[in-house]
């Protein structure tokens, strides 16, 4: 069988692309899947590489663990090699703190469009930024080892990449709270029972679980899963009328598609 060639492969993360299904791996297991900004930018550059053929994004990582967040280089006088530390940006501006932390977050959001499913295969170490990565994604499959922890708020920081909405909305704002402020581990019961988590599976089923979960999604018509996901990404936000109305607007681009009436 010949093996797909990767359309992104920098800087510890990978893509590989086979038809409608992208697969981003976090590839230095060494580091359990340390993160960086490097890495960040390099989330970003698959995010825009994505052929318009796809419908789900699979994000995993190779190794014992998902991800065990920011390596501590950051915090080091030297940082990253060619790149400012977190004190150097500390000490700088504040217009250059706010915009190079947005930087970042694109690393993250970019798994919540609209026109993608985004999956995270998740096993081992979720810890700090590597919660809020799996956080960013529509769902999760996770192994009976993993161990989710939001470690900043217990490190002098707050969860400032993207992680605190969906986690509220996941799981409410008291067991979110305290789930941030005591930096504890979340376990692969608890994850399901929370919401935290679709399924949890053994490790060695994890592979074949996301993969018949994606299966399952990519089984349905593209546009129905879209204007479906838009539909409950807005929920929260609007009033049952709202909603309503929002229902109706779906439906009906739906059944003038369906009847060939469709722009």
């Amino acid at each position: 069988m010949t093996k797909t060639a990767p359309l992104l492969d920098k800087d510890g993360v990978q893509l590989i692309v086979d038809d409608t299904i992208a697969t981003v791996t976090l590839t230095n297991p060494d580091k359990r899947n340390a993160q960086s900004p490097a890495l960040w930018r390099a989330l970003v550059e698959a995010g825009r590489s994505l052929p318009g053929s796809v419908r789900v994004v699979v994000l995993r990582g190779e190794g014992k663990s998902f991800s065990a967040g920011l390596d501590r280089q950051a915090f080091t006088p030297e940082g990253f090699d060619g790149e400012p530390s977190f004190i150097d940006l500390a000490r700088g501006g504040e217009e250059l703190l706010d915009s190079t932390i947005a930087e970042y977050q694109d690393a993250f959001t970019w798994l919540r469009r609209g026109d993608i499913l985004s999956v995270a295969a998740v096993q081992g170490h979720a810890i700090g930024a590597g919660f809020q990565l799996a956080l960013s994604c529509d769902l999760r499959v996770v192994a009976d080892d993993v161990q989710f922890s939001m470690r900043e708020t217990s490190l002098g920081l707050v969860p400032d990449l993207t992680g605190t909405h969906p986690l509220v909305g996941l799981v409410g704002y008291a067991r979110a709270l305290e789930i941030c402020v005591t930096g504890r581990y979340v376990h692969a019961d608890e994850a399901v029972r929370s919401g935290l988590a679709n399924v949890a599976v053994p490790g060695d089923q994890l592979e074949d679980a996301t993969r018949d979960l994606v299966a399952a999604l990519v089984a349905a018509p593209r546009d129905a899963v879209i204007e479906t996901k838009v539909l409950l990404q807005g929920a929260a936000g609007r009033t049952l009328d709202e909603q309503r109305v929002a229902e109706r607007a779906a439906q009906g681009r739906r059944l003038r598609d369906l009847a060939g009436l469709g722009d």
